[in-house]
């Protein structure tokens, strides 16, 4: 296995947990996407990585990379985030919650409305309950 050009040990730890080992992965997956993978694996790359990446696949080192190439990369980064954005393990977990209280509240609103239906008015205008019906004070449960 050859060292990815332009990779430091912490990035090429990183890259190795997304499965990126060596410069035909790196070419196979591209540097949006592996840098894209080392993002939602967790880690925090800088985008000097992005940069890395695209040099070693150009045989560059990363400052050296043309301005114009280093734009490109950035606007393909952009377009693959907004079309499907990374969320911290924050965002995810207020997610999570808003879809909880979301199906708390469609639950209460169904419960209500099944309780509503197990209610009946009398001739007095008094509500009652299923239970109260004439089933010789069996419940369904017992």
């Amino acid at each position: 296995m050859t060292k990815i050009r332009n990779v430091g040990p912490k990035s090429a730890a990183w890259l190795r947990q997304v499965g990126v080992r060596t410069n035909e992965d790196l070419a196979r997956i591209g540097p949006v996407d592996a840098f894209l993978k080392v993002k939602r694996a967790g880690f925090r790359p800088s985008l000097n990585l992005l940069y890395a990446m695209a040099g070693a696949l150009a045989d560059c080192h990363w400052a050296e990379l043309p301005e114009d190439r280093k734009q490109e990369l950035l606007s393909a980064l952009e377009a693959a985030e907004s079309a499907n954005p990374i969320r911290t393990r924050w965002e995810k977990a207020a997610a999570a919650s808003e879809r909880g209280a979301a199906n708390g509240s469609e639950e209460s609103e169904s419960h209500d409305t099944h309780a509503d239906a197990h209610e009946s008015a009398d001739d007095d205008g008094e509500e009652r309950s299923a239970a109260d019906d004439d089933s010789g004070g069996v419940s369904r449960f017992d």
